[in-house]
């Protein structure tokens, strides 16, 4: 191939990755946005204990996702060697897996309740058995279409899933329905997301099973699985930690601060997994392309998604009584270290499609294992503090991972540390000065908190864009070269930032 046809080739993934990146970001703002309105009133409707329940049910039903699984999903998205027989046997496995795990759960669920020390759990497990079926169902179907790039279609699905589920939360809750409201949203969710999976891929499996192929996808997805069994079992041991500790209805309050920073993670960042998965499996066998693909949707990345977080650290003191009530006052410590946090670890999500799409899942195991252990521990010692304390207990953790992901990342490739590290450095700085001066701002108005959050908003937001032009243009010129829109209109934004010509990305 000529350096005209790689350069072509290039950018025409480039175009590809960001418009899937783009679909599935525009899909979750929509959602998030909805998904406010639904949160606020849930919230009061519903007590933080019902939701400390929930959260506390969500430790255990993920495993059940993760072990039906078996990692298969993701071996879909990256294999050079896939037919029928794979996908069949990728499907029948996972529903074999499923329909042993959920009787297990059902049988184990009263010593679930008991662990939490918390009655009504055990009937809430058994009744989101109903969501671990449409979850299986649907994990063939979305890896074809995440193979093929179909986003835009993933994204519909979810956004449709997601409206649908919202709508039967808040009815619910209305009537009185209490945890039941969040139990229900999350099986319509599922089922939703299953029947419109199958009708887009149309797809069938064939009643042929292939041992060899299965030998073959499970050394590869158990390790997946595991990566992901062992994030969901430090989920669990921290919520069963914060509940012996402090009880459910601090369970509840740390849920909601958790939900405030994934709703700004998945408004941009989640998105990246995915996407980014598929695009490094597509450049991995050169390695100049794979670091060039790297560094820059890791400066974009940093650059982006940091905004949304600082804006959380920013106006959280007032955000959270305003829309949740006063009794939620106790979630906005946890929510700013949450939001910290996501800001130092938000390379791991593109680090966590670096090494699927690489086929090296056994490097990333050993580092979750290690880093998720870590994040245990310190929650048991930093639970004696309140939430407060457990929540800066996961910055702590969140940054030495960080330099340790750095050192992996850069040993395994033969990537300087300083190469690797350089994104990072260069938005903290900016990062860190638009976080200061938007707290300031909204400290000049006390008492008033719509104008205080606007202003501080707006100041954010132009500290922020300023500091990036004088101090990472190239990050701008990156973003802007991969956006899937005309030339002329990329030209046009770029004069706008006073950079000139965006180049290529």
């Amino acid at each position: 191939m000529s350096v005209e046809q790689q350069e072509g080739s290039q950018e025409h993934l480039g175009k590809q990755a960001a418009s899937g990146f783009l679909w599935l970001a525009a899909q979750k703002w929509v959602v998030r946005v909805s998904g406010f309105a639904t949160l606020v009133v849930l919230t009061h409707e519903i007590s933080p204990r019902d939701f400390g329940v929930v959260a506390a049910a969500m430790t255990v039903i993920p495993i059940v996702y993760l072990l039906s699984d078996l990692g298969f999903s993701t071996y879909l998205l990256q294999t050079d060697d896939l037919d029928q027989v794979s996908l069949s046997t990728a499907f029948w496995t996972s529903m074999g897996a499923a329909a042993v795990l959920s009787a297990g759960l059902l049988a184990i669920a009263p010593l679930m309740a008991m662990a939490f020390q918390i009655t009504e759990l055990a009937q809430v497990l058994r009744v989101l058995v109903l969501a671990v079926v449409p979850t299986v169902l649907a994990g063939v179907p979305l890896s074809l279409l995440r193979r093929d790039m179909a986003f835009r279609s993933v994204a519909i699905q979810s956004l449709v899933a997601a409206l649908l589920g919202q709508v039967v939360a808040v009815v619910l809750a209305l009537r009185g329905g209490g945890v039941w409201a969040l139990v229900g949203q999350l099986i319509v969710m599922q089922w939703v997301v299953a029947i419109l999976a199958w009708w887009r891929a149309a797809w069938l499996p064939s009643l042929r099973v292939s041992l060899p192929r299965l030998r073959q996808m499970a050394v590869f997805g158990v390790r997946v699985s595991t990566v992901d069994v062992v994030a969901t079992a430090r989920l669990w041991a921290e919520s069963w930690i914060v509940t012996i500790a402090l009880g459910p209805a601090a369970l509840g309050l740390l849920n909601i601060g958790q939900r405030l920073v994934l709703v700004a993670q998945e408004l941009v960042a989640a998105s990246m997994v995915p996407v980014s998965t598929v695009v490094f499996a597509r450049v991995r066998d050169s390695a100049d392309r794979l670091r060039t693909t790297y560094l820059k949707a890791l400066g974009v990345a940093y650059a982006v998604v940091s905004p949304v977080m600082i804006l959380l650290v920013v106006t959280a003191p007032e955000l959270i009584p305003l829309l949740f009530g006063s009794e939620w006052r106790a979630s906005v410590r946890p929510a700013q270290a949450l939001a910290v946090a996501g800001i130092i670890t938000l390379g791991a999500m593109l680090d966590h499609g670096l090494f699927y799409g690489l086929g090296r899942p056994g490097t990333w195991l050993s580092y979750a294992v290690v880093v998720d252990g870590a994040t245990v521990a310190t929650t048991a010692i930093a639970v004696r503090w309140g939430l407060t304390g457990v929540a800066v207990g996961f910055v702590i953790v969140a940054f030495l991972a960080t330099v340790a992901r750095w050192l992996l990342v850069s040993r395994m490739l033969g990537w300087s540390l300083r190469e690797v590290a350089g994104p990072f450095f260069t938005v903290a700085p900016i990062t860190a000065v638009s976080m200061v001066i938007g707290a300031l701002a909204l400290d000049a108005l006390p008492g008033r908190p719509l104008a205080g959050m606007l202003v501080a908003g707006i100041v954010t937001v132009v500290v922020y864009v300023l500091l990036l032009r004088l101090l990472a243009r190239g990050i701008i010129s990156d973003a802007l070269g991969i956006l899937p829109v005309p030339d002329k209109y990329v030209a046009r934004a770029g004069r706008l930032l006073g950079l000139g010509p965006a180049r290529p990305a």
